[in-house]
């Protein structure tokens, strides 16, 4: 158990390195921090900070920086969250101010984040299981070609002009327009394939090449929906970190890179009482990569959490305020998708 003034001490010397970049002594403690007491006892208690692996010197005669450990039990213990200021809000407002489909809010999302946090910013799409068919749009843009659109309710569109071999009834278009959305509408988009699959079936033989046709194309939209994705911004603001890693930045890039590991990562956080998950050094379990931090928490779509948003940067991050924008935009992706939908 480590005393309340034992942890005060840690604190202070988490949020001074975060600061500085530099080892933090008792002297600077006391210069900066009303601890109210002598020097000999915050060296007591660096001591015991020592002793429990919470801190280390990394040079003989040098301050103290925080361990792996240490960063763990000071971000378990932040008393408060700093909130954003009007400014970074504006700049969140901003950023998604006037996006439509889900591509462009998401990867504006992404650059939102990075430039908040100034590091690198996670947004995984929305989940196929959790998104549905809100309408189905066919529009006739030449004599042998058909323009197919899905909108989800996520807010995603997705459009794709079909080239057909031969032309078709006028009267096919509309009518099979209001077939697909009594079928679709509200349905799970991992039910479409199921849904459609039998319906050329229905319609005579001269009318069913373009019917097979439109099938085919949407199930192949769905198709693609089904593809776990992650936009990606700031990977160059890494670089500007690259003495925080300790020598493992090419081993934190080559971690980015393979999307199914940070899809992995993403899907196992859970929040905490911050409403953010944070995995920091070894609780990555991403090899060779130990001085790295991950955040992330939720954003929901039609009231329900739809996927996941993050920043992943070094250890030596601005933790409260990290939290505060990785909430924040959450809540702002959230209420656009709603506003969307």
């Amino acid at each position: 158990m480590i005393p309340g003034r034992s942890l005060e001490v840690l604190r202070a010397i988490v949020e001074d390195y975060i600061s500085s970049n530099q080892p933090v002594g008792s002297k600077s403690l006391l210069d900066r921090h009303p601890l109210g007491v002598s020097a000999a006892t915050i060296r007591n208690d660096m001591a015991l900070l020592e002793e429990e692996d919470l801190i280390t010197a990394p040079h003989t005669s040098s301050g103290r920086i925080p361990t792996e450990k240490g960063y763990r039990l000071f971000v378990d213990k932040i008393g408060e969250v700093k909130p954003l200021s009007v400014s970074e809000r504006r700049a969140i407002e901003s950023f998604l101010d006037g996006a439509n489909d889900l591509d462009d809010i998401v990867e504006r999302t992404a650059r939102a984040l990075s430039q908040l946090t100034n590091n690198l910013a996670l947004v995984q799409y929305p989940t196929l299981g959790k998104s549905r068919v809100r309408h189905v749009e066919l529009i006739q843009v030449a004599d042998f070609r058909v323009l197919v659109m899905l909108i989800t309710d996520n807010g995603r569109l997705q459009q794709l002009q079909v080239e057909l071999p031969a032309s078709f009834e006028s009267d096919l278009l509309p009518e099979f327009r209001g077939r697909l959305n009594a079928i679709l509408s509200g349905a799970s988009l991992s039910d479409v394939r199921a849904l459609l699959d039998r319906l050329p079936q229905d319609f005579l033989p001269v009318r069913r090449v373009f019917v097979q046709t439109v099938v085919e194309t949407l199930q192949s939209m769905v198709d693609e929906n089904r593809q776990e994705k992650l936009v990606l911004s700031g990977a160059s603001k890494l670089a500007k970190h690259d003495e925080d890693f300790g020598g493992e930045l090419s081993s934190v890039l080559e971690a980015i890179e393979e999307q199914v590991v940070m899809m992995r990562l993403l899907q196992e956080m859970q929040t905490d009482q911050y409403g953010v998950h944070l995995k920091i050094g070894s609780e990555l379990g991403v090899a060779g990569v130990s001085h790295a931090t991950l955040m992330a928490t939720g954003y929901e779509a039609t009231g329900l959490e739809a996927a996941k948003i993050g920043v992943l940067g070094p250890t030596r991050m601005n933790y409260s305020g990290n939290i505060a924008s990785v909430r924040a935009v959450a809540k702002y992706l959230s209420n656009v998708l709603e506003a969307n939908s």
